[in-house]
């Protein structure tokens, strides 16, 4: 069946060229970026209640974008003054080039990931003595707090925001050819805002062993992966799918 529009379950791209847009002018398709999720603050009297003093930690885990603008916001919040000696620790290059929106980058002492986190261990593990904070929000993937005790080093989460369900009402008479998720929380979000959600014709990308899972739980029939050998990236794997079909 031919792919003639596409709904991301994401936020639009903040790049005027995106693989996206490509994908959309090169196949002819219609893309929507309507976020399934969004994300809400945690204020810094909520974070004194989980006890967690920023002051006292060494180095700081940070494994997005958001949990990078919550850092500093807190910090901000508490008048607390970041001390060049800190340690960062990013869990992509991503969010490592988006650290310089906040602090000067060759003053500060960075460590960086390919892209998951078991590629972030060894540099975590030759700092083991250092006393390290992950900001992160309510759901946090479980290998991260595992693989942190697996490694023995002394850690503390703060949650300093919360993902929360978008409300998708205005969806309700819409249908789309493709439903891009790239998280489990995009497929609750799915079914917290359409519970008698069928499938029926609509195709389903998914990104990640996690969210694929969590769409076949549901029911769902995963038609399209990423990231795979083949297709690393979304982009990748669509294109795919449209060439075939």
């Amino acid at each position: 069946m031919k792919v003639k529009n596409i709904l991301i379950s994401q936020p639009k791209p903040n790049v005027d060229h995106s693989p996206y847009s490509e994908l959309e002018e090169k196949h002819k398709i219609k893309i929507d970026f309507i976020p399934f999720i969004h994300v809400e603050p945690v204020d810094s009297k909520q974070v004194r209640q989980q006890k967690v003093d920023i002051t006292k930690f060494t180095a700081i885990i940070l494994t997005s974008r958001n949990a990078v603008d919550h850092f500093f916001r807190i910090a901000e919040e508490m008048r607390y003054k970041i001390p060049d000696s800190l340690k960062y620790f990013c869990l992509s290059e991503a969010v490592a080039y988006y650290l310089q929106k906040y602090v000067v980058y060759r003053k500060r002492k960075i460590y960086v990931g390919k892209r998951t986190f078991q590629e972030l261990e060894a540099s975590i593990k030759k700092h083991k003595d250092e006393k390290f904070l992950l900001p992160s929000s309510d759901m946090l993937k479980p290998i991260v707090p595992q693989q942190l005790d697996k490694l023995g080093v002394d850690w503390t989460r703060g949650i300093f925001y919360k993902t929360v369900v978008s409300d998708l009402s205005h969806l309700r008479e819409v249908s789309y050819d493709v439903v891009v998720f790239f998280s489990p929380s995009g497929i609750k979000s799915l079914y917290e805002n359409f519970p008698d959600f069928e499938q029926k014709d609509t195709r389903i990308a998914a990104f990640g062993n996690s969210t694929i899972k969590a769409a076949e739980e549901k029911g769902l029939k995963v038609q399209i992966q990423a990231p795979t050998p083949e297709t690393p990236s979304m982009t990748m794997a669509i294109e795919n799918y449209i060439k075939e079909n």
